[in-house]
């Protein structure tokens, strides 16, 4: 696999490459005079410019910059090109954990993640809902030393949904048919498993499907977890977020034939939110050594990142119109199956986990829901949309505290 969408990553990258070539003659006065110095124009720099890269400039002329920029930028097209054939070519392949599924519907499957596929009778379950448009197995990165395998040694019985790509049965599923006949099954299985409700954790926009599901059956849960999860998606200001629900309706007529909105797609949207992404982390990952436990954790996040799930139309709809577009959540608009998906009816307690490094689901967004809760707990962290989940910080940042919580809420 390459990133996806690859062809959007090359020509930001090659953008991103080409920028500082362009931007050149801008910073001299004298320019394209070669033999002279390359003076910065002031008045077309940003004034707190620093004098000492200033007096370092000053020292080279022009054609001798130029040369030295073009060499850096080969140099760096080809270690971009070098980190995606390694990346390509690492042998590292995550072992399918298909056998962990105790119960299937449809694409749906829920996976018990607990130590011996049992657990001890005192542990307290916990049901992990990912995102529909991700695999839920970035919940346990690596088998054995993810999130998940860690809880399980921690008092904590976890289970998985992986909702799978969308097939017959669900090619026409709108969310409230995911929280309906998919996220509510699930937790009776659970309750039937265990003998006990468990605390349902969502991750970004499975947060939202969690919290559906929370408030139409709080008779099966014992709690809430909101990772990352958008609440107010106009926190920051509409702009991008109507944006994104603008591609989307110019998009839209062209999904028709196709049935679904696509994940490269999908993909496009994200890279949008750091352009230069790909660019900066297979540099970085062409300096590792491929046989290190750094090098492998690459290989399978990135594994995860391109193995994306389709989003049927209904959901797009609901999602990028209702959620992005009109803001339906923070605005109570939004309903399931009839159920208003309002925070303040959510009678059991709730931990919103709120990552400040956040690019993908800013703070703000994520923070927004708490006011509107009874009894809701907020967990600031230091780190990313995704490095909460499988970063070396993330045990003692965000691991520890949910297992913590977790136990608590028995």
């Amino acid at each position: 696999m390459s990133p996806r969408p690859f062809a959007l990553h090359l020509m930001l990258a090659t953008a991103a490459l080409m920028s500082s070539r362009s931007g050149l003659p801008h910073w001299s006065a004298a320019w394209p005079n070669s033999n002279q110095t390359l003076l910065p124009a002031r008045n077309l720099l940003h004034p707190n410019l620093p004098e000492s890269l200033v007096a370092d400039l000053t020292r080279y002329d022009a054609a001798s910059v130029v040369r030295a920029l073009d060499r850096a930028v080969v140099a760096a097209a080809g270690e971009l090109a070098d980190g995606v054939a390694a990346y390509r070519h690492h042998s590292y392949r995550r072992a399918d954990d298909d056998f962990k599924a105790i119960w299937r519907s449809g694409s749906t499957a829920l996976l018990n993640h607990a130590d011996a596929g049992a657990g001890s009778d005192s542990d307290i379950p916990a049901l992990f809902v990912p995102s529909l448009v991700n695999r839920g197995w970035v919940l346990d990165l690596v088998p054995g030393q993810g999130m998940l395998s860690w809880l399980a040694k921690q008092g904590v019985r976890p289970f998985r949904i992986e909702w799978g790509p969308p097939g017959n049965a669900e090619r026409s599923f709108a969310i409230a048919d995911y929280v309906r006949l998919r996220l509510e099954p699930a937790l009776d299985e659970v309750l039937r498993v265990t003998g006990k409700p468990p605390v349902l954790v969502g991750y970004c926009m499975g947060g939202l499907v969690a919290l559906a599901g929370a408030l139409r059956r709080p008779d099966a849960i014992r709690g809430l977890v909101l990772l990352a999860t958008p609440w107010d998606f106009h926190a920051d200001g509409p702009a991008r977020a109507q944006g994104i629900g603008a591609f989307y309706r110019a998009t839209r007529p062209f999904l028709g034939p196709l049935g679904a909105f696509p994940i490269d797609l999908i993909q496009a949207l994200f890279a949008m939110h750091d352009p230069i992404v790909a660019l900066r982390k297979f540099r970085r990952f062409a300096s590792l050594d491929p046989d290190s436990a750094e090098a492998r954790n690459f290989v399978a996040l990135e594994d995860w990142l391109n193995d994306g799930v389709a989003l049927t139309l209904p959901v797009a709809d609901e999602a990028f119109l209702g959620w992005y577009e009109a803001n339906d959540t923070c605005r109570l608009a939004w309903a399931v199956d009839g159920t208003l998906i309002d925070p303040a009816a959510l009678s059991r307690p709730a931990l919103v986990v709120v990552p400040g490094g956040d690019k993908l689901v800013s703070p703000s967004s994520a923070a927004a829901i708490i006011p509107a809760l009874r009894d809701g707990a907020r967990l600031d962290l230091p780190l990313g949309h995704i490095g909460m989940v499988v970063g070396r910080k993330a045990e003692k940042a965000l691991w520890d505290p949910l297992a913590e919580w977790i136990r608590s809420a028995a």
